[in-house]
């Protein structure tokens, strides 16, 4: 079986959930770091599926393994293998697709509401539920690109997912655990510190984002089980 290449854009923020899930299923997984020098293949024939995690720079800024990795991803868009982006990961997409990635209206930082639109496309991807609590750490946020669907919104960033043929895009953190979430929720970055008093109604206090974890969290993965399987499923 051909492994699922995950690239990883900052350190100690690895695939959690999203290995453990691939585990779970027997399906082999090559994780790639680039930005510490780990070289990412030329090709994906090697590869079955394609995911992209997040990170804490701009999609925009010039960073050489953020090019790569939207190398890959066109390809993955070329040959068929699916792709699927979590945040960071979701905005280099909408950026190979042609889409901007701009100042979010609000940034999101803890669990977030999503209204889910109407359709087979979102049913298919994240089930009937019309309302859905996610995890969003940014303070960018893609455009719709051309010839993709729109799969959920909000107030703060319009576009909450996209889907593209058999690929995702998505601007929340399907892929956190607990371990994940704890580090995050302690964290004292300046900037998220300003944020959080700027935005207190979207960018969450480390006890707020605590108890909407217990509250949250094992609904969002059993979610992304449902996304994953779709994804993995678009294999050829």
């Amino acid at each position: 079986m051909k492994p699922v290449l995950v690239l990883q854009n900052m350190k100690g923020d690895g695939p959690a959930y999203l290995a453990q899930w691939l585990a779970a299923q027997g399906i082999p997984m090559d994780l790639r770091f680039a930005a510490a020098g780990e070289a990412l293949p030329a090709d994906l024939s090697g590869h079955a599926a394609l995911a992209v995690l997040g990170g804490e720079m701009s999609a925009n800024d010039p960073l050489p393994a953020l090019r790569e990795a939207e190398r890959l991803i066109g390809l993955g868009f070329e040959t068929g293998v699916p792709v699927i982006g979590h945040c960071l990961g979701g905005q280099l997409m909408a950026r190979v697709l042609g889409a901007r990635v701009l100042r979010s209206p609000l940034p999101e930082i803890g669990w977030q509401p999503v209204q889910m639109l109407p359709g087979a496309e979102r049913e298919a991807w994240f089930g009937p539920e019309p309302l859905q609590h996610f995890m969003h750490w940014h303070n960018e946020a893609f455009e719709l690109p051309a010839g993709a669907v729109a799969l959920g919104t909000n107030d703060a960033c319009p576009v909450q997912a996209f889907s593209h043929g058999p690929h995702l895009g998505m601007q929340f953190h399907i892929e956190v655990d607990d371990e994940k979430l704890a580090r995050w929720s302690a964290s004292k970055d300046p900037a998220y510190l300003r944020d959080q008093q700027a935005h207190p109604a979207t960018v969450h206090t480390g006890d707020a984002m605590r108890a909407d974890t217990a509250r949250w969290l094992q609904a969002q993965q059993r979610l992304a089980d449902r996304v994953y399987a779709r994804w993995w499923s678009a294999r050829r």
